[in-house]
C-alpha cells in the first residue's frame, strides 16, 4: 500500500521541470522512508507480552531459617491474580500455596512454615494480556526447626 502510495506520488511529479538538487533530495526522502517501511514490516519489536520476574524475597539462592516465611514475586507488568499460583516443592513433595488477593497489581504474596531443606518455590503467572509465564526460586533451609 505504501509503495503503491509512493509510485502514484512520484508519478504525479513532472520530473523535467524539476532542478537536480531537488531530484536528488526527492530520491533520498523515498528511499528514507522505505527503510523505515522495512523496518517496521520486517524486524520484530521485543516480547513484552510476558511477564517477567523482576525481584523476589526470598531472592534465589537463599539460605533462610526455618519458620514462618511470607514470599514475594514481583513482576514487570499487572498479572490475574485469580489464574495466577505459587507451589512450594520439596524433594517429592508440592504444595500451592494461597496467593494473598490483596496484593498489588504486579506482585504475589504467599506465606508458608519451612523446614530445613531444599525448596522450589515454582510460580506461573498470567499477564492481563493473556500470556502465561513460569519459572522457579530456589532456597534453602538450614539449621532446626524452632521450637514451639
Amino acid at each position: 500500500m505504501m509503495l503503491r502510495v509512493l509510485a502514484n506520488l512520484a508519478a504525479a511529479i513532472p520530473v523535467a521541470t524539476l532542478p537536480a538538487a531537488t531530484l536528488l533530495a526527492a530520491t533520498l526522502l523515498v528511499a528514507a522512508v522505505l527503510v523505515v517501511v522495512i523496518q517496521v514490516a520486517v524486524i520484530p519489536g521485543p516480547a513484552a507480552a510476558h511477564a517477567i520476574l523482576m525481584d523476589s524475597d526470598p531472592a534465589a539462592r537463599s539460605v533462610l531459617p526455618p519458620g514462618p516465611v511470607t514470599l514475594r514475586l514481583r513482576f514487570n507488568s499487572r498479572i490475574d491474580h485469580q489464574r495466577s499460583r505459587v507451589a512450594l516443592r520439596v524433594a517429592d513433595a508440592e504444595q500451592v500455596l494461597p496467593i494473598d488477593r490483596g496484593s498489588p497489581a504486579d506482585t504475589l504474596f504467599a506465606s508458608a512454615t519451612l523446614t530445613p531443606g531444599i525448596y522450589v518455590i515454582r510460580w506461573q503467572v498470567l499477564a492481563l494480556d493473556g500470556h502465561i509465564t513460569r519459572g522457579d526460586v530456589l532456597v534453602t533451609v538450614a539449621g532446626t526447626a524452632p521450637k514451639p
